[in-house]
């Protein structure tokens, strides 16, 4: 046979072999996009009502992760086979034994009277005298003049004032305080389960103007009271699943997605505006992550990248603030020091066909993603680097643990935290796209030992924008003591400026003390740039106070 002749034959077979790996590529690309189509379908589904953390649609949600991580071989690595629960704090309820009898008329729960939830728990059983204050009886407390005197004030706190006057109201001589309002300037006060404000000595009740004007609309001498006040917390149960597959490596990377929604929205995180109820199926957010690593389990089971161990995290809680990725790394399955980096996919649906950006953050925790991340191919994308190692996502946890992380969202839209996030809007075919690219990136670093890791800059996980002023913490959602509990700090904001670290606990702002989260955000609504003002916080034993500019 003549060389020319050779060569066209070898070249023949080039590019017919070529053409047979173009085709098994694409064959392969169609079979996952297939699957992730079918995961996402289900965990969007109206069966599963939202997925909202700790219901039965959880559960279902669940168990069908664990069971997709059986299929592909991964092994239970849970505190519970693939299952790891943790406990959520939705903050106090009145007990189904409060009640409240006036002059031998029972008041309604809720209805016509709530209990503060820093009340005492405790009975009464007294005549009351309206309009007197007498020692060991219960005192009926009108707010009408209070509110009149401050009714030009910004910067009165009702809340405040009602509770510190219930605190010292027993060393005073009550027994207990019901409180109402007979003027016309609205109070505003109602039960808020969030409140976390210290438990005051006696019982506290609040009776609403439809129910005491029966009692002060008319001279009376006195009133039999009986009445009851407790209170429980409200705790729900959401739980991790967790796979693992062992190389017998000495490192282990993450691979995590939060698979919780929004249920109905019935934690007031929701932006649908009508007021009936509906499912929010979460297509993106987050059934388009939590569908990428079911198909990263199937792929790195047969991968050849074998010098990590490789934790696949679907964690729950992340929409009420990244409860379950933080519960992880509080109570890790494996050594926290053995977790080479992290890579969270939180809402990778939505790649664009017209702008085709995937945002990548964490870029900056680590030294190593500048040459990994820029020598992988993008396929069929483009990339949008975020340095921060911290945002609203579970890498967030790790990140605060000293871990590198990484950040894949392909951006926010009309739908997002609204009914309409369903699997028919998702791009299943960018989907693929960006495993493909987490795939290179898990090859290209398999031979590279430990990540070294690097500290960046804090941003905010929670919106400002209803403010003019930001103190520049991340709260701690997961946590249910009082005050707000500083998760991290910016750089450059007025906390840091103060000496405020993470871990401090802030416990009032000027005159306002801090009882729940509502009322730290409410509080900061008071202030303008440029106010001064004096912060109180906890640091370990020590309570402290800071001058703080905004």
């Amino acid at each position: 046979m003549k060389p020319s002749v050779k060569i066209v034959l070898l070249w023949s077979l080039v590019v017919l072999s070529g053409c047979s790996a173009s085709y098994r590529l694409a064959k392969q690309n169609e079979l996952l996009q297939n699957a992730m189509t079918s995961y996402v379908t289900y965990l969007a589904d109206d069966r599963l009502e939202g997925r909202r953390t700790g219901t039965a649609g959880e559960k279902l949600a669940m168990e069908y992760i664990a069971g997709q991580f059986s299929k592909a071989g991964l092994a239970p690595k849970g505190t519970d086979g693939y299952f790891q629960s943790f406990s959520v704090n939705e903050g106090k309820k009145m007990g189904s034994d409060c009640k409240m009898i006036i002059a031998n008329k029972a008041l309604a729960s809720e209805k016509d009277f709530f209990v503060f939830p820093f009340s005492a728990t405790g009975s009464i059983s007294s005549p009351l005298t309206p309009g007197l204050r007498e020692m060991g009886a219960p005192w009926l407390i009108d707010l009408r003049d209070v509110l009149e005197e401050n009714k030009t004030n910004p910067h009165f706190d009702l809340p405040g004032y009602v509770y510190e006057f219930s605190s010292k109201a027993k060393e005073k001589g009550a027994a207990a305080l019901l409180w109402y309002n007979s003027g016309s300037i609205d109070d505003k006060l109602s039960f808020n389960a969030k409140d976390k404000l210290p438990t005051v000595d006696i019982p506290v009740f609040y009776l609403k103007s439809n129910a005491v004007a029966a009692f002060t609309n008319q001279e009376i001498v006195s009133l039999d009271i009986v009445a009851r006040a407790s209170l429980t917390d409200q705790i729900r149960t959401g739980s991790n699943v967790i796979g693992y597959i062992d190389n017998g490596a000495p490192t282990t990377v993450v691979l995590g997605a939060h698979f919780d929604h929004l249920g109905y929205g019935e934690d007031g995180n929701s932006r649908y505006e009508k007021k009936e109820a509906a499912i929010h199926n979460g297509a993106d957010d987050n059934a388009s992550g939590t569908a990428t690593i079911l198909a990263l389990g199937f792929e790195l089971k047969k991968s050849t990248a074998r010098s990590n161990n490789y934790l696949l995290i679907a964690f729950s809680g992340e929409e009420l603030g990244l409860y379950g990725s933080k519960h992880f790394v509080e109570n890790p399955t494996v050594d926290l020091k053995s977790i080479n980096y992290m890579i969270n996919m939180d809402m990778v649906g939505r790649l664009s066909d017209s702008t085709k950006t995937v945002t990548i953050g964490g870029y900056g925790t680590s030294p190593y993603w500048s040459s990994v991340i820029n020598s992988t191919s993008k396929g069929n994308f483009s990339v949008k680097i975020d340095s921060s190692g911290s945002g609203p996502s579970d890498h967030t946890s790790f990140y605060r643990k000293d871990i590198p992380v990484l950040f894949y969202f392909t951006g926010l839209h009309t739908d997002y935290h609204k009914p309409s996030d369903d699997a028919d809007r998702i791009n299943y075919k960018g989907m693929v796209s960006i495993l493909r690219h987490i795939e290179q990136l898990i090859n290209k670093t398999d031979k590279s030992g430990r990540l070294a890791f690097l500290k960046t800059r804090e941003t905010q996980t929670t919106t400002t924008a209803r403010f003019s002023v930001s103190m520049g913490i991340m709260p701690d959602y997961t946590y249910s003591g009082a005050g707000v509990r500083a998760d991290g700090i910016s750089e450059g904001k007025p906390a840091q400026k103060a000496g405020l670290k993470a871990g401090d606990i802030v416990l009032q702002i000027g005159e306002y003390k801090i009882g729940s989260m509502e009322s730290y955000m409410q509080t900061l609504g008071k202030f303008k740039k440029g106010d001064q003002v004096k912060v109180i916080y906890q640091r370990g034993g020590e309570q402290l106070v800071a001058d703080i500019q905004f």
